[in-house]
């Protein structure tokens, strides 16, 4: 048998386990408060990697970092990080012109 015979003849019966599945699961009645629970296990599984909230911040396990054991001097001006801002830009504000009509 070649491969292309062995290719098709997988993808018949995956095809046919998955269509006896799925008429298997059609069946199957579930109460409304089973798919608020499984949404929200959605939920929470989809966005874990973010660590926004509450319970994902229990999680973290990066270490704190270590304190410098000789105290550092305070910053200074020049050391700081203040914003660069662009360069002033002025303008004069007209009265909108009245168009005829």
């Amino acid at each position: 048998m070649g491969s292309t015979a062995q290719f098709g003849l997988i993808c018949f019966v995956i095809f046919f386990i998955f269509s006896q599945a799925f008429e298997w699961a059609s069946e199957i009645k579930l109460p409304l408060p089973i798919f608020i629970l499984g949404g929200a296990f959605l939920a929470i599984a989809s966005n874990f990697d973010r660590r926004a909230g509450f319970p994902f911040n229990l999680l973290n396990t990066v270490p704190p970092p270590e304190e410098p054991l000789i105290p550092s001097a305070p910053p200074t001006i020049a050391q700081s990080s203040t914003p660069q801002f662009p360069q002033e830009v002025s303008f004069t504000i007209r009265k909108p012109e009245k168009l005829d009509q």
